[in-house]
């Protein structure tokens, strides 16, 4: 800026001189005059050439600054900008790893669906499925000594379950029937004709089982009066309850219960409160056998402590004779220390000694 203020000088400089060469004949006084004003006028400028070069540099300085700060910032918010963008990455990766597994397990489920559809179709591996359902509510609920599966009666039918009850009510039967074919022909039914068929299939298979289980394991003396057929499916459960209320009364009629998993689970947890109460009747009947005994112990000891009592008392009266005794010794001694002999030539008399009672 310094460079540029006085070749401006110098400009003006040599403008003057040019105006004076130029005025030719002019009067010395009037050049130097103009010469002096065209100085002046030049070391104003000049002035104001260094003012504006300061005002200049202090506006470059504050857009520096400025500039330098807004980079910062520039540079603070992309970094923050950058990590919340990594972040969501790290976020939506983890989401897509999640979406992945679930998409895995979907996978997984509809492979287990097709096979359980496979085991459903199979009649005997439809009861197979049936009956670990069974056992697997039976182990939850019940403690192990509380039943038996596969257990065969004494009319040579085997029961899938038997949960032994003290007598009464007995023990209680538990057999797992799956009738899905005809539900699942009532289900697909699209007319009247097909449903009227499906009904009457459902009617003959629901009856047929009820049929079994009053007829083969309801044992007099053994077991219960009543037993429970188990259905695998709420669904069936629910059809027959609802829409077929004639088969569930005439399983009532013939002491059959129907339960589905939930009422099973129900009627499993009244059975443990059941034996738990059987369980503390016969805990009760041995604690009061062990009272008696006990009493009868303390009525033992109560008799030999007055023998003893008995014994003690004698041994006191005889400790007493003899202290009696042995004072009556002891005066009797001391009478005859006592007694004074004469010097006679006959022999002195034996004193009579009174006898000290």
């Amino acid at each position: 800026m310094e460079d540029a203020s006085l070749l401006l000088i110098a400009a003006l400089i040599v403008g003057a001189l040019a105006v004076s060469f130029l005025a030719g004949r002019r009067g010395r006084a009037e050049t130097a005059r103009e010469l002096a004003r065209i100085i002046e006028t030049a070391e104003r400028l000049a002035a104001q050439q260094s003012q504006l070069s300061g005002q200049l540099q202090q506006s470059q300085a504050t857009v520096g600054e400025r500039l330098e700060a807004l980079a910062k910032r520039l540079g603070d918010g992309l970094a923050q900008q950058t990590e919340k963008t990594g972040l969501s990455l790290k976020g939506l990766h983890e989401r897509l790893a999640v979406i992945d597994s679930a998409q895995k397990n979907i996978t997984e489920l509809s492979r287990q669906m097709v096979g359980l559809q496979d085991i459903l179709s199979n009649k005997q591996a439809r009861g197979a499925f049936g009956q670990v359902r069974l056992e697997d509510l039976v182990r939850d609920a019940l403690p192990p000594n509380a039943y038996v599966f596969e257990h065969t009666l004494s009319n040579g039918n085997r029961v899938d379950c038997l949960v032994k009850l003290p007598s009464p009510p007995g023990g209680i039967a538990i057999d797992s029937k799956f009738p899905l074919e005809a539900y699942r022909l009532l289900r697909a039914s699209s007319n009247d004709a097909e449903k009227v068929r499906a009904e009457r299939a459902f009617k003959r298979d629901f009856s047929i089982h009820v049929k079994d289980i009053a007829e083969k394991y309801l044992v007099p003396g053994e077991t219960a009066d009543w037993a429970v057929m188990f259905l695998p499916s709420e669904a069936i459960y629910a059809e027959a309850h609802a829409n077929f209320p004639a088969l569930v009364d005439d399983a009532h009629r013939r002491h059959v219960a129907i339960v589905s998993p939930t009422t099973l689970m129900a009627t499993l947890n009244t059975v443990r409160a059941i034996l738990k109460d059987a369980e503390m009747k016969e805990q009760a009947g041995l604690i009061q056998l062990e009272v008696e005994r006990m009493m009868n112990d303390v009525r033992l000891l109560d008799e030999r402590v007055g023998k003893l009592r008995t014994h003690f008392r004698q041994a006191g009266e005889d400790i007493d004779g003899i202290a009696v005794s042995s004072r009556k010794i002891t005066d009797r001694g001391d009478k005859i220390k006592n007694v004074q002999l004469e010097d006679t030539a006959e022999d002195p008399p034996v004193p009579r000694l009174k006898e000290v009672e």
